[in-house]
């Protein structure tokens, strides 16, 4: 199969690529470029783990093959912790004890990223749509939404 050129940038950094035609944008991530924040859950766009932020928007990258993504923005988990630490977003899940096993925590952390800039004091309500199509299999939710207020009020503040 014939490779095609692609040219992302992620976490604000310029890459040139050949890939497969049919090769997921997830899979560029995670093992030509080794964005390992990027996971791979279910692998049919449900579960949200493979949660980035492409062009401004939420997307599934077990969902976009890699060709799609040619001359897109990408952001990952790991673009959030700078040379000053945590992301604010990253210490209240951590304040808030909504980090379990941590597997749907980047994709959690990127929607709430995603939310936050469009809504800087999101209702309870507001939180639950601003996350959904994101599965913990280790909480109730109670701690990553109550992480998610906390994270706005210390944006804001």
């Amino acid at each position: 199969m014939q490779k095609i050129e692609i040219n992302l940038t992620v976490n604000q950094r310029s890459y040139e690529l050949k890939v497969k035609p049919n090769k997921r944008l997830l899979d560029v991530l995670r093992n030509d470029l080794n964005f390992t924040g990027v996971k791979e859950g279910c692998g049919i766009g449900e579960c949200g783990a493979c949660t980035v932020i492409m062009d401004g928007e939420i997307v599934n990258s077990c969902m976009v093959l890699a060709g799609q993504a040619r001359d897109s923005e990408i952001i990952t988990v790991e673009d959030l912790e700078s040379e000053n630490g945590l992301h604010p977003i990253q210490k209240a899940f951590i304040d808030a004890g909504a980090v379990q096993c941590g597997f749907c925590t980047p994709g959690m952390i990127l929607s709430t990223l995603n939310l936050l800039k469009e809504n800087s004091n999101p209702t309870r309500s507001e939180i639950k749509d601003g996350l959904e199509g994101n599965f913990c299999r280790c909480t109730g939710y109670k701690q990553i939404i109550d992480a998610v207020e906390l994270a706005a009020e210390m944006m804001r503040d």
